[in-house]
């Protein structure tokens, strides 16, 4: 029977008058008693008879003999919340149950129809899942992701890749840690292209800077006329575990590997790897020693040597992640490092760490983490800063700084100019670690460092290099965009002036990119402000060719003046097997100022800066055979390089305009940044 309060008015008025209708025998009406039928009850908790409470009988249950107590119907003090019997909650589930069914849920997510299309959805919601499930049980992190990746068959061996002793503990550490279900969680989903890029998060340049950018900006130093040689190496991937003979036309990385296989022909060799290095492998001792041994020669630097060094980053070759450890990193280091320094000392070789020179490979995670998740990579940052200490390189000092900041670290030569090393892992796209807060641009504290040594060199009228590893922007496919859209504005407030040249490496191509006022609003000579030079390989992974490269600077300004790029042809290499009479040949490629310079009027003496570039990219706009010409120059003149026409013209004079990821997603065509 309904309660009679939700009876409608019509029902009510319908079922009265039937009432009348029918009462002719038993009357019509019925007036009831003012005053309650107390003997209904035994006794009550009130006094029944009052009008201004109603009665509360004094009630027993049959069954217990027990007397329902007045506190349950007290209008002014009924009991709420019940405690005496409590609906249960599930029992508490096993680890293992966790796993179950946080990778159920996940299933049922990514198939349900409701989100349709919508992967951004089913990405995000998905991570909240594994978050959870990482909080509670941080040690099903792992076997969550193993169990996802075969599910999807993202990969063969799924283990190898997303356990407790590869991916998998980092992983963890991310979704722990990040806001999955917000910025973080889009960002990270992006990285797997199932959620578009998000929007590069405003800045807040309040208080940022301590001075503002000095308006005129101070008179120029002035070139002494007298050019220096300095060397640059990058991306070297020496590769210890290189074998002679085996496939190096594999299916699977890394090629040139005792166990790997062409898929097309298991049982036979396709491609054997030639001793002096193939184009899907990393560097063998061979080549290395061989471009070594070439430097001297090519360069005149065999009896005064250079005058100083940069290297670029990435030591190590591109193994797989469970073949990494932090003993094989530290191998690569005392090799790589003990070859530099033999052969382009004995001045010191300043250098930056690269994405592949850490374990994991490309992870590196802000100290404000805390306790041992901060604390996980200091081996690397204490060991590789000590190599730099050994090797010459860096005053104990410096080298203190390093050991307890990412191996970031700023030194000022003897000839005035500072050299300032940071750790790009802060923005690269595979360092996990760094979709953690990923709306804050400088979470692991970097750029304030950088800021503030440029300030320092501001104000002694100081010159500065700025070297690392991860280029900020070209195509922007490499770099988060908050970090790089800070870092955008920092060069910006410190150039011309200051900062005299910024160096990169990490693609292994010959690239390079424009910094310009005002991010980049206007773009033409007058507003180009700093350059930003990407350094070609010395591995030839993957189809390029060898290369190293000799700047001559002014000793007073430290401006680029010319650019000299060496390479030799990878293949070539396989007719240098089986004999020890010759090796590799290393020439000059092109000079950077002949190359591109033809058409443009500038001064034999004036520099390589970022008005010359920008006159560059005009040039190119107008002769697309100069965008070819680069394009060639992009893979070190290998013959597997990838041909540039069409849209890819005006694509790569993008590219040489964007010197953030940010200024690239937003203004140029995607798909046109590689030779490989």
């Amino acid at each position: 029977m309904l309660p009679f309060s939700r009876l409608s008015p019509g029902f009510i008025l319908l079922a009265s008058y039937q009432v009348r209708a029918s009462s002719s025998v038993l009357g019509s009406t019925y007036i009831a008693p003012g005053a309650f039928p107390t003997s209904l009850y035994g006794s009550y908790w009130n006094n029944p008879t009052a009008t201004s409470a109603q009665p509360q009988p004094v009630i027993t249950d049959p069954v217990t003999n027990e007397i329902f107590p007045y506190e349950l119907t007290d209008q002014a003090t009924f009991p709420q919340n019940d405690t005496v019997d409590p609906h249960p909650l599930p029992m508490q589930a096993t680890p293992s149950q966790l796993l179950e069914q946080a990778l159920a849920q996940i299933q049922a997510i990514t198939s349900n129809p409701i989100f349709g299309d919508d992967t951004c959805t089913k990405c995000q919601a998905s991570l909240a899942i594994g978050k959870m499930l990482v909080l509670a049980s941080p040690e099903q992190g792992p076997l969550l992701a193993e169990a996802v990746c075969e599910y999807f068959n993202y990969s063969t061996t799924c283990y190898n890749e997303y356990s407790v002793l590869a991916l998998g503990s980092t992983f963890s550490q991310v979704i722990a840690l990040a806001d999955v279900g917000g910025y973080d969680g889009q960002n990270l989903c992006s990285h797997f292209d199932l959620c578009p890029v998000p929007p590069t998060v405003p800045l807040n340049m309040t208080g940022w800077f301590a001075t503002p950018k000095p308006n005129p900006l101070p008179p120029p130093i002035q070139p002494s006329g007298e050019r220096l040689k300095v060397f640059h190496i990058s991306d070297i991937h020496l590769d210890p575990r290189y074998a002679i003979g085996y496939e190096a036309n594999c299916s699977a990385y890394m090629c040139c590997r005792e166990n790997v296989f062409n898929a097309a022909t298991p049982d036979q060799i396709v491609l054997p790897a030639a001793r002096y290095g193939s184009y899907y492998c990393d560097t063998p001792l061979d080549l290395m020693a061989a471009a070594m041994g070439a430097i001297g020669p090519l360069t005149g630097t065999e009896q005064g040597g250079f005058n100083f060094s940069i290297f670029t980053g990435d030591l190590t070759a591109h193994d797989p992640d469970n073949q990494y450890s932090r003993a094989y990193v530290e191998y690569e280091e005392v090799v790589a490092y003990d070859f530099l320094r033999k052969y382009v000392g004995p001045a010191p070789v300043y250098a930056s760490l690269g994405n592949h020179d850490t374990y994991m490979q490309f992870q590196m995670i802000p100290y404000t983490s805390g306790g041992p998740l901060g604390m996980q990579f200091n081996w690397l940052y204490e060991h590789v800063s000590s190599m730099w200490e050994y090797e010459g390189w860096l005053p104990e000092a410096t080298v203190a700084y390093a050991s307890t900041h990412y191996a970031a670290y700023a030194v000022t030569r003897p000839d005035g100019l500072k050299i300032i090393s940071i750790d790009t892992n802060l923005w690269y796209n595979d360092n996990y670690y760094s979709y953690i807060n990923s709306t804050e641009p400088d979470s692991f504290g970097i750029l304030r460092f950088l800021t503030d040594e440029l300030q320092a060199s501001e104000d002694a009228g100081q010159r500065v290099w700025i070297i690392g590893h991860v280029l900020s922007g070209w195509d922007g496919t490499q770099a988060q965009v908050n970090p790089t859209n800070l870092f955008y504005q920092i060069v910006d407030r410190f150039s011309p002036h200051v900062i005299s040249n910024i160096f990169f490496g990490h693609t292994h191509e010959d690239e390079l990119s424009i910094f310009y006022a005002n991010n980049g609003t206007v773009m033409n000579a007058e507003t180009a402000l700093a350059a930003s030079w990407v350094m070609p390989s010395l591995t030839p992974l993957t189809n390029l060719n060898s290369g190293f490269r000799v700047y001559e600077i002014d000793s007073a300004t430290f401006d680029i003046l010319d650019v000299y790029t060496y390479v030799s042809n990878v293949n070539e290499f396989p007719a240098l097997d089986g004999q020890t009479e010759v090796g590799p040949t290393y020439y000059l490629e092109y000079s950077t100022r002949d190359a591109y310079g033809g058409n443009i009027t500038w001064g034999v003496n004036d520099p390589l800066n970022a008005t010359w570039w920008h006159l560059v990219t005009e040039q190119m706009l107008l002769d697309p055979t100069l965008v070819e010409t680069f394009n060639t120059y992009q893979s070190k003149s290998s013959v597997a390089g990838l041909n540039c026409t069409g849209e890819c013209i005006p694509a790569k004079t993008c590219y040489m305009r964007s010197g953030s990821a940010s200024l690239a997603y937003q203004n140029c065509p995607a798909g046109y940044s590689s030779t490989q």
